[in-house]
């Protein structure tokens, strides 16, 4: 088996994983679960990373040229290595919206906006689950609640920061800090695309120009050639 087809038979049952993963996840932090529930929650994260291991390993045996392939998949590796990152897989979905109709450029940008919505929403729910799992108990937390939380990670992530709620702890800093870099990245990726837009908006409104432009430079040499005609036509 090669490494294209192994990623043709894994790529459905991942972003499944990825899924029970974030369900399983969600439901142990947000029910703040203890006993059995929580040894429950904490089988299926486990067996959900431990797919993740295995498909990282595979991918790295089956690669052709293994060192170039391991440096350019780190993302893969932080998703076996940080455990709150298997979710971001759920991000291959987006291409699916892809409208196969428009031009390449039009549907590059939509897959850009979906890829950034998406990255958008989880990023605020992954961080809100993370935060509220690493503040919660702790002294002076101000971070108590999942809703808190979310409120939290939204004015995190658009770098409004009203400062109502901060976390207090050095692990929950530490998210704050991936929080906001991803806000400022996936502005980057909005501001990149609208500019975009943008050039291509006016590219094609000055091409439109020029052709308008060439048409009425046909239109005027065709009366300059039948007014010449005419000429002609009454000379002795």
């Amino acid at each position: 088996m090669n490494q294209e087809r192994w990623q043709r038979i894994t790529g459905v049952p991942l972003m499944i994983a990825a899924v029970v993963f974030l369900v399983a996840y969600a439901w142990e932090v947000i029910g703040n679960l203890s006993g059995t529930a929580a040894a429950a929650a904490e089988l299926v994260i486990t067996a959900t990373w431990a797919a993740f291991v295995l498909d990282y390993a595979v991918n790295l045996l089956l690669a052709p040229r293994r060192w170039v392939w391991f440096r350019g998949h780190i993302f893969d590796l932080l998703v076996v290595v940080l455990p709150l990152l298997r979710p971001l897989r759920l991000l291959r979905l987006v291409t699916l919206l892809s409208v196969l109709q428009r031009t390449a450029g039009a549907a590059f940008r939509e897959r850009v906006v979906m890829y950034v919505i998406g990255a958008s929403a989880l990023l605020v729910f992954v961080a809100s689950l993370a935060v509220l799992d690493a503040e919660r108990s702790a002294q002076g937390a101000s971070i108590t609640t999942f809703w808190d939380a979310l409120w939290w990670a939204f004015v995190s992530i658009t770098t409004v920061g009203y400062g109502d709620f901060a976390p207090v702890t050095a692990m929950g800093r530490l998210i704050a800090g991936g929080l906001m870099l991803g806000g400022v990245a996936l502005l980057g990726v909005v501001t990149a695309t609208l500019a975009s837009w943008i050039v291509e908006q006016v590219a094609k409104q000055e091409e439109d120009a020029r052709v308008a432009t060439r048409g009425e430079i046909r239109a005027l040499s065709r009366q300059i050639e039948q007014l010449q005609a005419t000429l002609d036509s009454k000379a002795p």
